[in-house]
């Protein structure tokens, strides 16, 4: 169990260091010669970007954000991967002992159900360190972006192409009928702890991780949330607002 939790670990801290790659400030800097984060609302994702570097700086930091999660999320079917492979030293997957912590059978069996077990504790465990990465990235003092589009990326390999469309839609029509882009962001991060449910369902341990994903995106929309309740959050198209 100490190998496999070590690998697991380990993991965590290369998708939070991935994930914590602050492109918009990187973007803003090196081919816009200016800091992003001085800029609209201050943040370094993709709303401000394309606010104050323009529609082709927007879409770099967009791509970008939406790569490092998409990253994440292969790493941990990589590691999943390997660690459903035999064990030399007790001829069993290295992750047994593991899922028999998490799962609380004493029996268990390398069956495909519990070879997809494996996998969704791996891709939890990179979409929350890759998300949190991106919201305290330890390269901007532990402060970052709001990790749509990292949370995105990463959610097409932890979800599957369906699922992570399913959240996008959320997005999209949302922010189409009310012009907030925090609307619908703050939407899609609450309905992923429901898709994760779904998605990954008899696995409370991968359902969790997820739900601590979520609750941070919203966490980090707090002040869009202020400024919805007081009238004042900017929509899509108002020009006169401060950015959100």
């Amino acid at each position: 169990m100490v190998k496999a939790s070590l690998i697991i670990v380990a993991l965590f801290a290369v998708c939070f260091l991935l994930g914590s790659i602050p492109w918009g400030v990187i973007i803003s800097k090196v081919f816009f010669k200016t800091d992003i984060r001085k800029h609209g609302s201050g943040n370094i994702g993709t709303t401000n970007a394309m606010r104050s570097l323009g529609k082709v700086g927007g879409a770099s930091v967009f791509v970008l954000d939406f790569l490092k999660g998409l990253a994440s999320g292969a790493l941990g079917l990589a590691v999943a991967a390997f660690l459903v492979t035999e064990n030399p030293a007790t001829n069993l997957p290295w992750i047994t002992p593991l899922m028999t912590f998490v799962t609380g059978d004493k029996m268990l069996a390398m069956d495909l159900s519990t070879i997809e077990t494996a996998s969704q504790i791996c891709l939890s465990v990179s979409f929350l360190a890759c998300v949190w990465g991106h919201i305290f990235s330890p390269w901007l003092g532990f402060k970052g972006g709001k990790g749509i589009a990292v949370a995105v990326g990463c959610l097409f390999v932890t979800f599957g192409f369906v699922g992570a469309w399913l959240e996008l839609a959320i997005f999209i029509v949302l922010v189409l009928v009310t012009r907030y882009v925090s609307v619908g962001s703050i939407a899609a991060a609450a309905a992923c702890p429901f898709f994760a449910l779904y998605y990954f369902w008899g696995n409370g341990f991968a359902v969790v991780l997820c739900t601590l994903a979520a609750i941070t995106v919203i966490w980090a929309h707090r002040e869009n949330i202020a400024r919805l309740r007081a009238g004042t959050e900017s929509r899509i198209g108002d020009k006169k607002k401060k950015a959100a």
